[in-house]
C-alpha cells in the first residue's frame, strides 16, 4: 500500500510548493507584529485544510460553483499582497485589535501554508499517486512546517536585523514572482476552460 518512492516524490513536490523556508521572513514579521504565533493552531488548521482538500477538493469548490483556476487566482492575489508588504515595508494585513491571534489562521495557515498552490497541487497529486502516499507526504510536510514555526524566534536571532531585512526583500520578490506565475497560469487555463 505504501510506496517509499511515491512518498518521497509527493513530499518533495509539496515541500517546494508550500515553501515554508521561503516563508520564514513573513513568519518572523507576523511574530513581531502579533507578539506570538500559535504554531500548533496554524499547523492543525493548515493540515485540516490540506487533508479536506485532498479528499474533497473538487467537490468543495463545485459546491460553491467555483473552479480550481478561480481559487488559485484568489490565492495568487493574497500572495501578491504579502509580497508587496515585504518589499515595500507597508502593512496591508492589519493586526487584530482584539488581541486574538487570528493571524495564525489568515494569512499563515491559509494561504501561506495551505494556499491555492498547495490545494491545486493536492488535486493533481491525487490523480497521479496513491491517496495513502499523498497523505503521508502531507503529514511529513506538516511536521516540517511545525518545526519552522516553533523555531522562528531562534531563526530571527541567528539572522539578525540586517539579515532579516535582506531575506525579507529577496523572499518578497520570490513571493511576487510565484504569485504572478500562479495568476498567469490559471488565467490562461481559465480562458481555455471558460
Amino acid at each position: 500500500m505504501f510506496n517509499f518512492k511515491e512518498i518521497i516524490s509527493v513530499s518533495l513536490i509539496l515541500f517546494s510548493v508550500i515553501d515554508i523556508l521561503g516563508s520564514v521572513p513573513i513568519i518572523i514579521e507576523m511574530r513581531k507584529r502579533e507578539g506570538h504565533i500559535q504554531s500548533e493552531k496554524a499547523t492543525i488548521v493548515a493540515g485540516a485544510i490540506m487533508i479536506a482538500f485532498l479528499y474533497l477538493g473538487k467537490s468543495i469548490l463545485a459546491l460553491f460553483g467555483l473552479d480550481v483556476e478561480s481559487f488559485a487566482i484568489a490565492g495568487a492575489l493574497i500572495m501578491f499582497l504579502l509580497g508587496m508588504e515585504m518589499i515595500l515595508g507597508i502593512e496591508l494585513f492589519k493586526p487584530d485589535a482584539s488581541g486574538s491571534s487570528n493571524s495564525s489562521i489568515v494569512p499563515l495557515a491559509f494561504p501561506l501554508i495551505a494556499g491555492a498552490g498547495t490545494m491545486t497541487t493536492l488535486v493533481s497529486l491525487r490523480a497521479e499517486y496513491s491517496q495513502a502516499n499523498v497523505l503521508v507526504g502531507v503529514v511529513l510536510n506538516l511536521v516540517l512546517v511545525y518545526i519552522v514555526l516553533k523555531t522562528s524566534g531562534w531563526l530571527e536571532r541567528k539572522l539578525g536585523a540586517a539579515g532579516f531585512n535582506i531575506l525579507r526583500k529577496v523572499f518578497g520578490i520570490i513571493l511576487l514572482a510565484i504569485a504572478i506565475k500562479l495568476f498567469k497560469n490559471n488565467i490562461m487555463n481559465w480562458g481555455i476552460g471558460g
